[in-house]
């Protein structure tokens, strides 16, 4: 399989799973080893990808993310402002974390099949637990920002989903599902065109990594990734979460048995 089909699928898998709760890096990990793929930056790839999926959610949250630049050119005090001092708020954690040793948890997990399919136990309990909640009708607060955001740096770990995390962690503590969804997907926006500009800034990206194989991650990123937003907000909204928690209590299942045969 020529190598822009094999970054084309490892792009699909990106654009789904890093909107449904079942682990985007974890699933990542898995496709590649089942292709067989590897590609020539792997750092990247992943940057490209994760661009993808930062653009379809400005595609699917537009209006949302509208209302609240109108709102912070106002510069008030006003529910805009502290939307987005909570966002930040939530960035603390895993921005933290990120900067001090992403490098070395990605080297800790990487091929570790075994490793990927336990974290995705923990995602799969996350979403049992969160399926289980009733009355979520509170709106996210500090506290409830502070506790996703803890929840999107353990995610940092392949296999733990960010968007399951987080979301599961918000609808435990009771906020309503929509905008559990939304804050979820919007909160990460800032870190990763954060990590992008980084990226840009050390001579990471260039014009030399825009090859055909990472254009096809790229737009395959994208446009599934609007589809799985929209999808995902509604399953969401309809409390749906137990299929999600049985997905990843069974892909992990069978990446730890597997580790055993490779």
């Amino acid at each position: 399989m020529p190598e822009w089909l094999q970054a084309l699928v490892v792009g699909i898998v990106q654009g789904l799973t890093e909107y449904l709760p079942v682990s985007s890096s974890g699933h990542i990990e898995l496709a590649q080893a089942v292709l067989g793929y590897k590609a020539k930056d792997e750092a990247a790839l992943s940057v490209i990808l994760h661009l993808g999926t930062v653009l379809s959610t400005v595609v699917v949250l537009r209006a949302e993310i509208w209302r609240i630049l109108r709102g912070l050119l106002q510069f008030k005090n006003n529910e805009e402002w502290q939307f987005s001092l909570r966002v930040v708020v939530s960035m603390i954690p895993a921005a933290v974390v990120g900067l001090l040793w992403e490098s070395e948890l990605e080297a800790l997990f990487e091929g570790r099949i075994f490793l990927v399919g336990a974290l995705m136990w923990l995602t799969a309990m996350l979403l049992y637990f969160a399926s289980q909640a009733r009355k979520t009708e509170r709106r996210v607060g500090y506290s409830e920002a502070i506790w996703m955001g803890l929840a999107q740096m353990v995610a940092i770990l392949p296999g733990v989903s960010r968007s399951g995390s987080t979301i599961a962690t918000a609808v435990i503590l009771r906020v309503d599902k929509t905008q559990a969804a939304q804050f979820s997907f919007l909160m990460v926006v800032p870190l990763i065109l954060g990590k992008i500009a980084k990226d840009l800034l050390d001579g990471k990206l260039n014009a030399d990594v825009l090859t055909v194989e990472m254009l096809a991650g790229f737009l395959a990123a994208f446009l599934v990734g609007i589809v799985a937003c929209r999808w995902m907000i509604g399953l969401v909204q309809r409390g749906r979460l137990i299929y999600f928690a049985l997905y990843c209590a069974l892909v992990g299942s069978i990446a730890m048995l597997s580790s055993f045969f490779v």
